[in-house]
């Protein structure tokens, strides 16, 4: 006679199973609550999987069968050699790699937003970031409480599962299985006197961790920067990362294309015709001085470069790309050309289009257009009479 039968409940067998029938059990059971299929039920894929992996091997079946799970524990056999449930998952269905298995017996990765500036990923930044995380517990070394103190829950009879049976409709019942509160599904627990006082017998302790995360010269919006193993801790799982996700910040003058700056740079129409002398702020608060010779002409968003006054290349910060500067001319407004001074003018530009005329053409005036009071006149009035759409005139500013 068994002492225990919590495994045996967990696959849905007798004690007096067979190897091939405990087999068949665990494979619906293992396909059913995979997490992969399940996210929610990891607790009962890894409860399922212990209890194979003890009534799969016919030595630890004798020992548990004698002297229940305390006893497989005591011999040393509860790991079982099994670094995650996954690797017996994958032994049984002969599916996975180890990095699989490896990372199944993670604790999941910890993911946090950074905003950064534009100057930072230029010049290189070093920043703190403090985070509160799980680690185990110094005072009991992640055990929960006294040595040689587990108990069975009492709640759950050591499956780590609580069933609740609930009626909804005529002759038709629900069962709704969630895991164990009091034992936080582990089936066993310490009794509140023998509990760790440090950590009440959750085996970890909350913690702050400082991380100092460097930003290197070039790097760009998105990027990944990993902290590996500084994630919350859990006695028997490997920790998880600390994964930091630059999220570069609005620049108020320049915009980043890959490996190149783009900035806009505003030019009255004199220094168009006759040449100018701009000063350009870097990232790095240094003055450049560009210029354009007198006699040649910069068009409205003509596009210009400087070599190697862009973004550094990361992991190549003495390497830079280009600063690309698209040029906006300014038009005087409200200003006239002495007339006199026209014919000299037009000599120095090229010439002008000729027009042909002929005596059916009909010649009429330009007028300046009050945006406000003549949209109201030419939308409105125009068109009271019919039932033809509304058109207004629509101002065009730069």
């Amino acid at each position: 006679m068994v002492k225990e039968t919590g495994y045996y409940d967990l696959l849905g067998v007798s004690p007096g199973a067979s190897a091939e029938h405990i087999k068949k059990a665990y494979r619906k059971l293992a396909l059913k609550y995979h997490p992969d299929k399940n996210p929610n039920e990891g607790d009962k894929f890894k409860l399922i999987s212990q209890a194979y992996e003890v009534l799969s091997d016919q030595k630890k079946r004798d020992i548990y069968d004698h002297g229940g799970e305390q006893a497989i524990k005591e011999g040393g056999l509860g790991g079982g050699g099994f670094s995650s449930p996954m690797d017996i998952f994958n032994m049984f269905f002969g599916g996975g790699s180890p990095m699989q298995s490896e990372r199944r017996g993670k604790r999941k990765n910890v993911v946090h937003q950074l905003s950064v500036t534009l100057e930072e990923m230029y010049n290189g930044s070093t920043r703190k970031l403090g985070l509160q995380k799980n680690v185990i517990c110094e005072k009991c070394e992640g055990y929960g409480g006294k040595k040689g103190a587990l108990e069975k829950c009492s709640n759950c009879k050591g499956r780590g599962v609580q069933i609740q049976v609930q009626q909804i409709g005529p002759g038709m019942i629900q069962q709704i299985q969630s895991m164990c509160h009091d034992c936080q599904g582990q089936g066993e627990r310490f009794n509140s006197k023998d509990r760790c006082k440090n950590c009440n017998g959750h085996k970890v302790e909350r913690k702050k961790k400082v991380l100092e995360v460097h930003i290197e010269k070039g790097m760009k919006d998105g990027q990944k920067i990993i902290f590996h193993g500084e994630g919350d801790q859990e006695p028997g799982l490997e920790p998880g990362d600390v994964i930091i996700v630059l999220d570069q910040k609005e620049h108020p003058i320049y915009q980043r294309q890959g490996d190149n700056l783009i900035m806009k740079m505003e030019i009255k129409l004199v220094e168009a015709l006759c040449g100018f002398k701009k000063t350009i702020c870097t990232l790095d608060d240094r003055t450049l001085i560009v210029s354009s010779p007198p006699g040649k002409v910069v068009k409205p968003s003509d596009i210009k470069f400087v070599q190697k006054e862009g973004m550094p290349l990361h992991r190549d910060p003495y390497e830079k790309g280009q600063l690309i500067i698209q040029f906006v001319v300014e038009f005087p407004e409200n200003y006239w050309l002495p007339e006199h001074m026209l014919p000299k003018l037009e000599a120095l530009l090229p010439a002008r289009d000729e027009l042909m005329t002929s005596d059916d053409m009909e010649e009429v005036d330009l007028c300046d257009i009050d945006c406000n009071s003549q949209q109201n006149t030419y939308s409105g009035r125009a068109y009271e009479e019919d039932e033809c759409p509304r058109a207004g005139v629509q101002c065009h500013t730069q």
